[in-house]
């Protein structure tokens, strides 16, 4: 049995006024991946991840997570082998310390405090923030609090791991210090961004949506040389790809 399996089968989801947001997605993620979601705004990226852990429920299709098919009966167990960072990390953060938040997962499940202790420490440190184990959630940086959001996650040991917009309001060194992190999670990871050079160093795979459809599936870098593709989803290539507009047959010209 691989709880490490994501597979999505005609899904569909309105939202309350009736609008479509998700329109027969499928695809299917294997053990290791690590796989892009991306699409302009309102492609239905944010409403396709919060249907991988249960905080929505499917109006027609299929959502499995290895073995077990998303019902309110397998929810605990899909969310002990998803961990899901959100996109604003404020979402996430709701206790008097940043210990309390890291803690509060592995305390549902019941665990002995010195393991507890354990977990804790340990996912802090894998985001370099131990000194802010006492610290109010509030006081921090953006920055601290997405890697305190990321520490809350990792404590739980999560198979899979499932990140909204994760680069959003970082500095360049928390966003290296981010992709460096994500580098030494080897399980399966699912990053929904804006952030395309992101995709680049991080995802072999990409997911392009486009009006709550998948309109492609494939390998990035053959996604991203797909200009016709790209135009069609609202997207542009990443910054990397565009070339040097001072160098290129494009080039701009400084004023006379």
């Amino acid at each position: 049995m691989s709880h490490h399996i994501v597979e999505v089968r005609g899904l569909e989801y309105a939202y309350p006024d009736g609008t479509p947001a998700v329109r027969g997605m499928s695809f299917c993620i294997h053990h290791g991946e690590a796989v892009a979601v991306v699409g302009a705004n309102g492609a239905g990226k944010s409403t396709l991840l919060r249907h991988l852990n249960g905080y929505l429920s499917p109006a027609k299709g299929l959502v499995r997570i290895g073995d077990f098919p998303l019902s309110k009966a397998t929810l605990p167990d899909v969310r002990r082998t998803v961990g899901m960072v959100f996109q604003d990390p404020d979402d996430q953060l709701f206790m008097p310390t940043v210990f309390d938040d890291v803690a509060f997962g592995p305390l549902n499940l019941r665990l002995p405090p010195a393991e507890v202790e354990t977990r804790v420490m340990a996912a802090l440190a894998q985001v370099e923030a131990e000194h802010l184990r006492d610290r109010p959630p509030y006081k921090l940086s953006g920055g601290e609090k997405r890697a305190v959001a990321i520490a809350s996650v990792l404590s739980m040991s999560p198979d899979i791991l499932v990140m909204d917009e994760p680069t959003t309001g970082l500095d360049p060194r928390a966003r290296r210090r981010l992709i460096e992190l994500l580098r030494g999670f080897h399980h399966t990871k699912i990053i929904a961004t804006h952030d395309l050079d992101l995709v680049l160093d991080l995802c072999e795979r990409t997911i392009v949506l486009h009006e709550g459809q998948v309109v492609a599936d494939g390998p990035t870098a053959e996604i991203f040389s797909d200009d016709h593709l790209l135009a069609h989803s609202h997207l542009e290539k990443p910054l990397r790809m565009q070339g040097c507009p001072n160098c290129g047959p494009n080039r701009i010209e400084p004023p006379i």
